[in-house]
């Protein structure tokens, strides 16, 4: 096929193509471009150039749109926000309330809670995960502590 031959081509039947490709997926230009260097690539030309590019055009718009559904299908999963708790209530405290205010809370105080809370760490074990000292440690989980029982409105049962 010609460089000029391939130039009509294009002139008279991209616009239609990307129009014919644009059912299947968003990207309709980049299938018409890939049928046409596909065209090129080819030793020898088909014996109906504009039905073997429809064609193609076909195949590879249904192709890019599966490609699409399932990249958005796995993006949905990855950016879908992974609970804290798996219980909606624990012992008479809302779950949602709880990672709102675990949330709020700035990190160095958020590692130590989770790690001795959740984790079951001694202090020990969390100053030395935190790269901190053992009273560094305490002062982080009272202060942690307290700030939650503030925003929980929860009192220190005594």
């Amino acid at each position: 096929m010609t460089a000029r031959q391939l130039g009509d081509l294009i002139a008279s039947h991209a616009a239609a193509l990307a129009l014919f490709a644009r059912q299947w997926c968003d990207g309709p230009e980049d299938a018409v471009q890939d049928a046409f260097c596909k065209l090129v690539r080819l030793s020898a030309p088909p014996d109906d150039p504009v039905a073997w590019l429809f064609r193609v055009v076909r195949t590879t718009a249904i192709d890019r749109g599966r490609a699409d559904r399932r990249r958005a299908k796995r993006e949905a999963v990855i950016a879908k926000p992974e609970r804290w708790f798996a219980e909606s209530e624990i012992e008479g405290l809302d779950a949602t309330a709880a990672v709102a205010a675990l949330e709020a809370l700035p990190a160095d105080l958020r590692e130590v809670i989770v790690a001795r809370l959740w984790g079951g760490m001694t202090l020990e074990q969390v100053a030395s995960v935190a790269g901190c000292s053992l009273t560094t440690a305490h002062r982080r989980y009272e202060a942690g502590i307290a700030a939650l029982r503030e925003r929980l409105g929860v009192t220190c049962p005594k």
